[in-house]
């Protein structure tokens, strides 16, 4: 509220960072556990006394060093640049509560780049006990940014303590501080081998390239069986909303993962088979591609660690639009927009309600959403939706979908954010009242416009059910999540999910509820001896209390309920039609 938006409709600020900021820790982590590579390199050259050996120490020194301080060095000043464009609240908050964490970081910054240009400058210049000093020093200066950084970020995702006394070592040493450091370690070790497999491939000395190899693919495989348990307990310590986003709770980082596990599925085999089975297969090709699936691996990592923040930036804090969490109660009272220091408008209203829900997007949806772009875009994620539908979700969107932040405004707005969503992005025109917008279907297909469209269209329920019977469907509103982690349990009454099932199961069978087989069914089995009379279904008293199920199966059994009716003699989609029409009749539908 208090910074401008910087507006990219289709490419995203999140995108931005996201490409810079994996780019920077892939090298990042290189910078600290490639320092140690080649300090334990030429040492292990000059207990051989192996000249070649340390020349080609010399060489990857000199690929270190432009890797890590130009490429390293650009991207690191590129987070910082598009941090602050994209959130720059955020980016105060760190700041401000981290300034002499940063100015520390940023000392051993600077012994880095002096240890590592003497290191290489003086590769064979300066006498061995000495040089060798000066990569230990570099190594060490390069491990405690890595500690440093370590606990910042860390912050972002388990502030602990800090939210109740807003003291720097209480966010700096968070819950995640010491399993992170512990993982990141063992990975920046792991990627000094991956990183070595590149320069080890453009060696002619096929005897030293073996003995390389093999060297390098020792760091690969022991340091990620280090950071196994390391991960392990990195995870076990997130919050439980984080950690069910990580565990399936969110479909961004399920897609994520599935990257992330192909990267290691490649990084694995291919480091094997340079260790193991034929060392001599080590090519450029093969080099480029095992250091593909370690950049997988840390990508998937790190847009796993962003993402488990959702809703926020920083965990239990701030949102991920910038919002504080703790204004939310006064925001959905007094209203956005009226307090909101760089927008246009400053209240919503029957005349301005495209420019004010184009103000409302661009403050608290467009930090995750963008509009026809390349990730999260809005206009594909709401096709389905009419305006009906969408004002209800954004009243309730983030119980449906944890993940997103809660909408924060007052009903006014709400109604303009739904409005321009519907008519400013997707065009579609209609009348901003109940009796203009609501669902002239069934209740049923109004639930699921209000709870599934969002995120599944019609066609798509109908595929995936396409081999279900009706008390499938049923029982499948019951366990969501145990058909699909990424989706949320319907928490809507039994009643509701009655009527939602007959929905999805008519999208199969034709039997739509807007020209209902349910009432065609009556007509034509019932109506003889069950006149409606006056519009009102006389089996309805004898049925109180019952439930759908119960309903269908009275069906197949009419001549032993009492009164000895006739059996049914009707197909079982009739029956199923039928049992639909008399249990919405009960729940106070169609009579």
């Amino acid at each position: 509220m208090n910074y401008p938006v910087w507006y990219l409709p289709f490419v995203g600020g999140g995108t931005l960072i996201a490409l810079i900021s994996i780019v920077h820790v892939f090298i990042s982590h290189f910078a600290v556990g490639g320092g140690l590579y080649l300090v334990l390199a030429e040492r292990k050259g000059l207990r051989e006394n192996n000249r070649a050996l340390l020349e080609f120490t010399r060489k990857h020194a000199k690929f270190f060093l432009l890797m890590t301080m130009v490429m390293g060095g650009i991207t690191g000043v590129g987070i910082w640049f598009i941090i602050s464009l994209v959130n720059p609240a955020a980016t105060s908050v760190l700041i401000h509560n981290f300034v002499f964490g940063w100015a520390t970081e940023w000392v051993f910054f600077v012994v880095e780049i002096v240890a590592i240009f003497v290191y290489y400058y003086c590769f064979g210049r300066m006498d061995p006990r000495t040089h060798q000093a000066v990569g230990w020093i570099y190594f060490i200066a390069a491990w405690l940014s890595l500690f440093i950084i370590n606990g910042i970020v860390g912050f972002m995702l388990t502030p602990g303590g800090w939210l109740g006394d807003g003291n720097f070592w209480s966010g700096f040493f968070n819950p995640s501080f010491w399993p992170a450091l512990f993982f990141r370690t063992f990975v920046s070790l792991m990627l000094a081998g991956v990183y070595a497999f590149v320069t080890t491939s453009f060696l002619k000395d096929t005897e030293l390239k073996s003995v390389m190899t093999r060297y390098s693919a020792r760091w690969v495989l022991l340091s990620l069986l280090a950071a196994a348990p390391a991960g392990y307990w990195y995870l076990s310590v997130l919050p439980n909303q984080a950690r069910a986003l990580v565990e399936g709770a969110s479909p961004t980082i399920m897609r994520a993962l599935h990257y992330g596990i192909l990267g290691i599925v490649v990084l694995v085999a291919g480091t094997l088979v340079l260790l193991l089975l034929k060392p001599s297969c080590h090519t450029r090709t093969v080099s480029f591609l095992v250091l593909a699936g370690a950049f997988l691996f840390m990508g998937a990592f790190e847009w796993t660690r962003e993402a488990s923040r959702r809703p926020y930036v920083i965990n239990e804090y701030m949102y991920s639009n910038a919002v504080l969490k703790k204004d939310r109660g006064e925001l959905e009272r007094e209203g956005f927009l009226h307090g909101a220091r760089w927008v246009s408008t400053r209240a919503a209203g029957e005349s301005n309600l495209l420019e004010a829900g184009r103000e409302l997007f661009r403050n608290q949806c467009h930090a995750c959403h963008t509009v026809g772009g390349i990730n999260n875009d809005i206009i594909a994620r709401t096709a389905n939706m009419e305006y009906p539908a969408l004002l209800g979700y954004l009243g309730r969107i983030h119980e449906v979908r944890y993940f997103m932040p809660p909408f924060m405004g007052n009903e006014a707005e709400k109604e303009a954010l739904a409005y321009y969503i519907v008519k400013g992005l997707h065009g579609k025109d209609f009348k901003v009242s109940p009796e203009g917008t609501a669902a002239a279907g069934s209740k049923g297909k109004e639930l699921f416009t209000g709870h599934c469209i969002i995120c599944h269209p019609e066609s798509l329920i109908k595929e995936r059910t396409a081999r279900w019977d009706r008390r499938r469907i049923r029982k499948g509103l019951d366990k969501l999540s145990a058909l699909n982690p990424a989706m949320p349990d319907y928490d809507g009454t039994p009643e509701e999910k009655e009527l939602m099932a007959d929905y999805i199961h008519s999208l199969k069978t034709g039997a739509g509820e807007s020209h209902d087989k349910g009432k065609e069914a009556f007509d034509k089995h019932c109506a003889m001896c069950h006149s409606l009379g006056q519009g009102v279904n006389p089996l309805l008293p004898r049925m109180s209390g019952w439930d759908r199920e119960r309903i269908r199966k009275s069906l197949d059994m009419l001549d032993r309920l009492k009164g000895g009716m006739p059996p049914l003699q009707a197909p079982n989609e009739e029956k199923e039609a039928l049992a639909a029409f008399l249990s919405r009749s009960l729940q106070g539908g169609v009579r």
